[in-house]
């Protein structure tokens, strides 16, 4: 009895010095992440990102090889150390079986597009003649300069992109998009804030462009944008590294329904925007002009 009863005080004694060892090998919780905003109470979606990513653009079926250009890891063309998002199914996120729905006359009009001969330039798009890479094509994924500068005031937000060095002024003041009689190759965007979204609509496109056009879209390259194209971007901050892009293109005379594609941009600030001067030492499409004729 005399045991018992000193064995319990021994266990009384030390108890608080036991709990208080155990407690103090405990990793005190992580502290939750907040978004970070600006003065005007927004999230602050500044810095520079990049968006080097080896996720197919649509779906690819069971029989469907890799294509080439996607299979190469984008890494083997970074000469700067940039994060890599993670493969995913495909970046068409809507329709879910991520593909375009294409209307088979704009598969047609692809194809008569690139079956013209090389000395035409109607053969090649706004990219190769150093024009733009479009909206939304501008920000999509491809083998190299993917660096996405933004910059953000109360009523304009920036997107500077490496790809043909082009920037965007996005107003956010609140102003309608400009009369139908004005239109251009990226189109006319006006922005706004949808809680802690920042959504950037885009009408008024010329009809010239294609919705993408780099090789890493596959087939969807040279499938043609039309003037009645309707561009909605989404850009939300879902944790300190990672902005979750998103574009949904509406064109009832090129596609069966509205689709979208999504992908992430991953803060990259020690990655550095060089000058991408496009004709001044780009030789190649004068020389397809010229040689094709031959």
């Amino acid at each position: 009895m005399l045991t018992r009863i000193a064995v319990l005080a021994l266990v009384f004694a030390c108890g608080p010095l036991l709990f208080g060892a155990l407690q103090s090998d405990r990793k005190p919780a992580p502290t939750p992440w907040t978004v970070s905003r600006t003065p005007d109470g927004h999230p602050d979606l500044q810095g520079m990102w990049t968006n080097y990513d080896p996720t197919p653009f649509e779906r690819l079926g069971p029989s469907e090889q890799f294509p080439r250009e996607l299979a190469v890891s984008t890494a083997d063309w970074l000469v700067q150390d940039s994060p890599i998002s993670p493969r995913r199914a495909s970046m068409v996120v809507d329709p879910p079986n991520g593909r375009v729905p294409l209307k088979p006359e704009a598969i047609e009009a692809r194809k008569a597009t690139l079956s013209q001969p090389s000395d035409s330039l109607e053969r090649y798009g706004p990219w190769e003649r150093c024009i733009t890479r479009g909206v939304p094509a501008s920000m999509m994924p491809s083998a190299y300069n993917n660096g996405h500068q933004i910059v953000q005031t109360p009523d304009f937000v920036v997107f500077h992109s490496e790809m043909i060095h082009e920037a965007r002024v996005i107003p956010l003041d609140g102003r309608p998009h400009l009369g139908p009689d004005v239109r251009s190759w990226n189109g006319d965007s006006v922005g706004h804030w949808d809680g802690d979204t920042l959504v950037v609509d885009t009408t008024n496109f010329n009809g010239k462009g294609w919705i993408a056009t780099h090789a890493a879209a596959g087939w969807i390259r040279a499938i043609p944008q039309s003037q009645a194209c309707h561009v909605v971007e989404r850009l939300t901050r879902v944790d300190a590294r990672t902005i979750r892009y998103e574009a949904t293109i509406d064109d009832p005379n090129v596609y069966t329904r509205p689709w979208t594609v999504a992908f992430p941009l991953n803060r990259d600030e020690p990655y550095r925007i060089y000058e991408y001067a496009c004709h001044e030492g780009n030789h190649a499409l004068e020389n397809m002009l010229r040689l094709g004729g031959k």
